[in-house]
């Protein structure tokens, strides 16, 4: 049930994306019969040092989302202090829910269910 609902989810929020474009973002599925997996190329910004470049990456969703994030690897070469050298993202909104067991980070920048990938993309 979970899986159906969070599926429902994905689907209306790509088909949201596709009717209000994000600046400077791009996503599609990676194959159509999975709303799980989403390929996604981000356009450098200006005035920074990606000016220009195109960064390909996969967000991987959970079957239960939105109740825990997706994840994020760049397939591109990225440099990036949030950028593992295989590609992980790691920001503490792609953290999950709750208190950090490492104390580092407050609950409230770590994941939560009313979030989206809107919110993950504008990191």
């Amino acid at each position: 049930m979970a899986a159906t609902q969070a599926s429902l989810l994905l689907q209306k929020q790509l088909t949201d994306l596709y009717k209000t474009p994000v600046d400077g973002f791009s996503a599609g599925l990676v194959d159509e019969s999975n709303v799980f997996e989403w390929s996604v190329t981000i356009m450098g910004p200006a005035d920074t040092p990606y000016e220009g470049g195109f960064f390909n990456a996969i967000m991987s969703f959970p079957s239960n989302y939105p109740n825990s994030p997706p994840t994020v690897r760049f397939t591109s070469e990225m440099w990036h202090p949030n950028v593992y050298s295989d590609g992980k993202v790691c920001i503490s909104i792609l953290h999950a829910p709750g208190d950090d067991p490492n104390g580092y980070e407050l609950a409230s920048e770590r994941w939560s269910p009313v979030h989206t990938f809107n919110l993950v993309v504008a990191n």
